[in-house]
């Protein structure tokens, strides 16, 4: 493609005695900057990259701009009435949105694709009006398109329903994918064989006109492609954009309140009785708990152990119990009394009687 010599890098007059430029100059520059950036090996987000990205978009855009001005498009027109030096303005919006998609910037991603869309609805649209292929215009972002506009090609954007008509309709999409992808690469292939006839500098109307309009069909294919992948990743920006501001909206953590002293029931009684919370329920503090310990020296820095403790409890039982022995053993009239008519008594009642405590 022809460079535009009397253009500088940001599209404009290099002075101002120059010549405006061309149309077909800054058509051509600007496609040239596309397919530069789209098959370089710099990093997309280098400063050069985006550098150039935006040159081209200034160039694509005056283009457009003069477009409109000069009218060369129309609703009452066939495409044979189209002559065959315009037929690449058709593909302005289409490279306006493709260069679009390579700007970069977190924060601007969702309105960068949303741009893009634009231009490729634009491009598809009017090729639409002048029947340039057979295809169906996907389902507009801000507008529900009639049933004879129903997307039917596998770029549809609606939800899958789970039902065997949506199943239908999904293997209907994914052979039309196959289809559309089968006939780009035939398309490639002619438009490869023509390119070579273009490049040798002698091509005639009819190869000239034919190769706009393989490069304008591609492009009708490149674009539906494009606008697919672009509601799926709205959907996804818009969700993301959903939980910041959600996150961003929640309350703050509650701080929490101190936690009260510990406290120890006096006995276990009153523990299982009241209940810990109990309003009235008798309590005594960790100092007087280990005030009373002290006391009683059953603490571990006093070097009583708890289990001495529990050992001299049980030597004063056992020597209770041995008394009682000796003061039958020694006839002690009262004590023999006593256990003589302990031995009455369970001769006549049977083990448990009057106990009613547990009687339903």
């Amino acid at each position: 493609m022809a460079e535009c010599e009397n253009i500088n890098d940001g599209g404009q007059p290099s002075n101002s005695d120059a010549e405006p430029p061309k149309l077909s100059d800054m058509l051509d520059r600007g496609w040239k900057i596309f397919e530069e950036v789209d098959s370089t090996n710099e990093a997309l987000g280098s400063n050069s990259v985006q550098v150039r990205v935006k040159r081209g978009m200034n160039l694509l855009e005056e283009a457009s701009a003069m477009v409109a001005q000069l009218d060369l498009f129309s609703r009452n027109e066939e495409l044979e009435e189209i002559a065959t030096a315009d037929l690449r303005y058709l593909l302005l919006p289409a490279l306006l949105g493709a260069l679009s998609m390579k700007q970069t910037g977190r924060d601007r991603r969702l309105e960068i694709v949303q741009t893009a869309r634009v231009y490729f609805m634009d491009f598809l649209r009017r090729c639409k009006e002048y029947n340039v292929s057979r295809f169906q215009l996907p389902k507009s972002s801000d507008e529900n398109t009639s049933p004879d506009e129903a997307p039917a090609n596998g770029y549809s954007t609606a939800k899958p329903v789970s039902s065997s008509s949506d199943l239908v309709s999904m293997a209907a999409q994914r052979q039309a994918k196959i289809e559309r992808y089968r006939q780009k690469k035939e398309m490639e292939a002619r438009l490869a064989d023509v390119r070579k006839a273009m490049d040798s500098g002698q091509a005639d109307d009819e190869v000239r006109r034919d190769f706009y309009l393989l490069n304008v069909r591609r492009w009708i294919t490149l674009c539906l492609e494009d606008i697919e992948s672009i509601d799926q990743e709205v959907e996804i920006l818009k969700r993301m954009d959903g939980l910041k501001q959600g996150g961003a909206k929640q309350p703050a953590q509650p701080v929490r309140p101190p936690m009260k002293p510990f406290i120890l029931t006096k006995d276990a009684v009153q523990a299982r009785v009241f209940g810990a919370g109990y309003p009235s329920l008798p309590t005594m503090t960790v100092d007087d708990w280990y005030e009373q310990h002290r006391k009683h020296g059953r603490l571990p820095d006093q070097g009583i152990p708890g289990k001495v403790v529990v050992e001299e409890d049980a030597d004063a039982k056992e020597m209770e119990e041995e008394k009682k022995e000796e003061n039958i053993e020694n006839d002690d009239e009262e004590s023999l009394l006593k256990a003589r008519g302990w031995d009455d008594w369970k001769d006549t009642h049977r083990r448990g009687y009057g106990n009613r405590q547990n009687m339903g």
